[in-house]
């Protein structure tokens, strides 16, 4: 035998094959408490025993365990923390799995997240407050921000008169001196939706002489007392529940400005559009575990003597749910992209039009999709044990979060009427793909020349938006997808072989293969 020369030892198998679920104690415990958060839901305490007004808000242990994982894995701030490539995407990815176990906790993780931008308008109250919201410590208790390690922003904008139409709103504030960024100021009037009242200091838009202005209202004043933010009641809403929206009055509350006087609208906006990003990662989280539960029960379940995972309607419905969670993954993750910045002006002209065009399809795909796969595992899974009704109860909830469909759409013509390179933007990220696929160029072409048409544009907006969503997903899996999918999708959804529910792939679409890659490796 030639002599060894060289003999490799010791080292580590590739870490691959493996279940990323059944493999993650942590995530497994916090499906358990998401369970648990949603059926003891949070308790309003206005007063207490003795008859002081203190406004908090009970919740269970569970609650506190997601939000604590949440804060400590840098959900709500690790673009923020770290300065580089990736972050947002990498953020967009830990977000999308945590959601799945519970969506409600996300709710003040977002808006902490997407408080950053809006602050940092005006770097007196940044210098204070970003360090606090950007802190990995969790510390529920409710106590002046200054003793704490880490705080959580929510948000206040929805009037009883409106949502949307935030220049409509009545709530009104008084500078008690020198006006202007950062100076101080009282706020009186009403929200109909304070969205997560346990958190430590909200973004609340309220009229000024000059018009709708943006102000960051802590729950405590800087002498140690109790602002005057006063909770009226929780909502009792369809889902998300273990998360407390709540009404709240505001009796010569005290905040400090952000941004300009007259200027709350772009101030906040970035907040927003922040919201909205996490809008589509929390329904393309439900549309993932919708499908893994339909699939994981498919592939157990037996029926007339085989597997429901053999029988090829069956196929065809599954196939259809996971080409449709796919393409609202990998169009999250491109959006997600996007937020980083590495393209330049031309990136961030893209996300302008791309955060509102995928939020609009997305969230609205989600309700039927979770209607899909409940009925897929009968009447288990109209039954609570299941997790489905929670899902399904959940599905609706982003679509109207951060603005409902027309508002979303009446967005993406806004976005149009700033001028033509923000549509060039759109249509140059689908160009690589389009001479891939000309399936994918005759649709858009199409799209196009309905985007020149400009006469009754705004009744047609949900139809445009909708094709314009079509579009950007199918570019991304043409270029980046696995090949079945890419193709299901392109030759279902762009080159019209597809009915209007669920289960209508047409013929020699590869079932199986989509199949195999989606279902959990579990049992």
């Amino acid at each position: 035998m030639p002599p060894v020369t060289h003999e490799v030892k010791n080292q580590v198998p590739p870490l691959e094959g493996y279940d990323v679920f059944s493999a993650d104690v942590a995530l497994g415990e916090a499906l358990a408490w998401g369970f648990q958060a949603n059926a003891n839901t949070p308790v309003l305490r206005t007063h207490d025993r003795f008859g002081n007004r203190i406004d908090e808000v009970d919740y269970h242990p569970a609650w506190h365990a997601l939000m604590r994982t949440a804060v400590e894995h840098a959900l709500h701030a690790l673009p923020w923390r770290e300065a580089r490539a990736g972050g947002h995407a990498a953020r967009a990815a830990m977000f999308f799995t945590l959601s799945q176990a519970e969506a409600g906790h996300g709710c003040p993780i977002s808006m902490t997240y997407a408080a950053v931008p809006a602050l940092r308008a005006t770097p007196e109250v940044a210098t204070e407050w970003l360090p606090r919201i950007t802190s990995t410590t969790y510390d529920p208790r409710m106590i002046p921000a200054t003793a704490k390690a880490g705080a959580l922003c929510g948000m206040a904008m929805t009037e009883k008169q409106g949502g949307s139409d935030v220049r409509a709103n009545s709530t009104t504030a008084r500078a008690l001196g020198t006006r202007g960024p950062g100076r101080e100021y009282e706020i009186t009037g009403h929200k109909w939706f304070c969205s997560a009242p346990m958190c430590d200091a909200f973004l609340v838009l309220a009229q000024t002489e000059k018009g709708p202005s943006c102000f960051l209202m802590p729950r405590w004043l800087p002498d140690g007392t109790r602002n005057r933010f006063h909770l009226q009641r929780l909502k009792d809403k369809l889902g998300n529940r273990s998360n407390a929206s709540s009404e709240v009055e505001f009796d010569r509350a005290w905040a400090r400005l952000v941004g300009d006087e007259g200027r709350g609208v772009p101030t906040i906006i970035e907040m927003v559009n922040h919201t909205r990003l996490d809008c589509v990662i929390g329904a393309a989280a439900i549309m993932r575990h919708t499908v893994a539960q339909a699939t994981h029960h498919a592939r157990h379940r037996s029926t007339f003597g085989r597997r429901l995972v053999e029988h090829p309607l069956m196929q065809n419905v599954l196939a259809d749910l996971i080409v449709e969670s796919e393409a609202a993954t990998a169009s999250m993750m491109r959006l997600a992209r996007a937020y980083d910045g590495g393209g330049g002006e031309q990136e961030k002209l893209f996300a302008r039009i791309a955060t509102a065009v995928v939020k609009y399809w997305v969230c609205k795909r989600t309700p039927m999709h979770a209607a899909e796969a409940l009925e897929c595992l009968g009447g288990n899974g109209y039954v609570e044990e299941s997790g489905l009704p929670r899902l399904y109860r959940e599905a609706p909830l982003n679509g109207i979060w951060e603005g409902s469909g027309n508002v979303i759409c009446l967005d993406v013509l806004r976005a149009m009427s700033h001028g033509p390179e923000v549509v060039h933007a759109f249509l140059e990220e689908l160009a690589p793909a389009r001479q891939a696929e000309p399936r994918l160029d005759r649709f858009v072409a199409a799209v196009e020349r309905d985007l020149r048409d400009a006469d009754g544009l705004e009744a047609r907006a949900r139809s445009v938006v909708e094709r314009l969503a079509i579009a950007l997903a199918g570019s991304v899996l043409v270029r980046h997808g696995q090949p079945a999918v890419a193709e299901a999708y392109v030759t279902s959804r762009l080159a019209g072989e597809h009915g209007v529910a669920f289960g209508t792939l047409p013929r020699g679409t590869a079932f199986k293969t989509i199949i195999e890659r989606a279902t959990p490796a579990v049992g």
